[in-house]
């Protein structure tokens, strides 16, 4: 991953092209942004923010707004396509007067520098996830890459909306890492593959000294597990895998591996895992733009958050679902299931970390706590009450 050093200096140094990149009458961000609020309740006279602060978003007084944000994903990935859902929305609920032009990871800085960026003016929005900044703090990485507690996605969500975890991850931007920015969590990423192979691992102790990609706290669950990790950027990753510089790498799903180009590398991917049970994407927000909106436009980037999740949650089952059968059938890949005894370690590994971080990090005991309590009950009403699927699936589909 980069240092704060190496970041802050890229980021210094892109901070000027960032006017050259983005040049242009249409292009409305940042101070600029800021600008064009100056009728709408920042600076403006009575009347006009009378205008920002009553009506809907059909009211003609409300300005037009075009945003600049920066992906971590290549165009070339269907999470691209798929993350910019909730900006669609955003442009919907806002009668086309708000726009968000996503560029693609490292367009402006780099996929790991964006928060920075964006706190600093030089985007006026990112969309990643929590763990691309683990380096800041430990603790950002469980929201969306934490402990497996046997949970999903959807339930990891739940938490943040109704277990305290929304309250956790706004005091940990602004209080921790002081980072001038609105964090917004949705999209739901379902339980991510142990990852693609060289060789097939088929116990516990073949995982010592494997080479192997990943991000956030992942990194200190392979570690544990012997693993020698590095974390990598989505298109470092192939390439690295190709001239062996790794054994092994994971990244998100089927659809976006095969974008990636993993098929054409190797045809070993290992599926279930207890690394990352259940991610995340968030948007970030540089605050003082947040601060300029109108409240009608704040509001509508709460609802487009919520709308997108399910939209998203939806989408991501045809798109993985298809590229699977895709992958098994077109592309001879082999997809095995990872053995119940690396399973059983990965979850030692957790307890180590959470034994270790928690010691050295007061706020990521916090965090755990919180996750824990939360997940007990919810986890043990689900797994009492709801059927799992395999008997049924077998029944008619095996």
């Amino acid at each position: 991953m980069t240092t704060k050093q190496g970041a802050e200096q890229r980021i210094n140094e892109q901070a000027g092209s960032r006017r050259r990149f983005l040049s242009g009458a249409a292009a409305v961000g940042g101070a600029a942004t800021l600008a064009a609020l100056s009728g709408c309740g920042v600076g403006g006279n009575s009347d006009q923010k009378q205008a920002a602060s009553g009506g809907g978003a059909g009211d003609s007084n409300l300005p037009t707004i075009k945003l600049k944000f920066q992906g971590a994903f290549s165009p070339k990935d269907p999470i691209f396509e798929i993350a910019t859902e909730v900006f669609t929305f955003v442009e919907q609920l806002s009668d086309g007067r708000m726009t968000v032009e996503m560029l693609p990871a490292g367009a402006v800085v780099g996929a790991f520098d964006q928060a920075d960026a964006v706190h600093k003016g030089i985007l006026d929005g990112s969309q990643a996830v929590p763990a691309f900044w683990y380096g800041k703090n430990s603790a950002l990485s469980l929201f969306g890459t934490g402990p497996a507690w046997g949970h999903d996605a959807n339930t990891m969500l739940g938490w943040m909306e109704y277990g305290g975890g929304k309250e956790l991850y706004e005091e940990i931007y602004r209080d921790l890492l002081q980072l001038d920015v609105v964090p917004l969590a949705y999209g739901p990423m379902p339980t991510q593959p142990l990852g693609w192979f060289k060789k097939e691992i088929k116990s516990a102790e073949q995982f010592k000294g494997v080479k192997y990609r990943t991000v956030g706290l992942s990194i200190d669950v392979f570690k544990n597990m012997g693993a020698s990790v590095v974390a990598l950027p989505g298109g470092e990753i192939v390439p690295a895998l190709e001239r062996g510089v790794i054994d092994a790498a994971e990244y998100n799903n089927p659809a976006s591996d095969m974008a990636l180009g993993f098929p054409d590398v190797t045809k070993i991917c290992m599926v279930k895992s207890n690394h990352q049970p259940a991610e995340f994407l968030e948007v970030l927000i540089n605050r003082k733009v947040w601060e300029g909106f109108p409240e009608q436009y704040r509001s509508i980037w709460r609802v487009a958050v919520k709308a997108a999740n399910s939209q998203m949650y939806w989408r991501t089952m045809e798109v993985y679902s298809k590229a699977y059968e895709e992958l098994r059938d077109k592309h001879g890949v082999k997809f095995i299931e990872t053995p119940t005894d690396v399973l059983e370690l990965q979850l030692d590994a957790w307890d180590q970390i959470i034994e270790e971080k928690g010691a050295e990090n007061p706020f990521f005991m916090k965090v755990i706590e919180s996750q824990r309590a939360y997940m007990k009950r919810v986890m043990g009403y689900r797994t009492k009450f709801i059927l799992e699927p395999q008997q049924a699936f077998n029944h008619y589909f095996a």
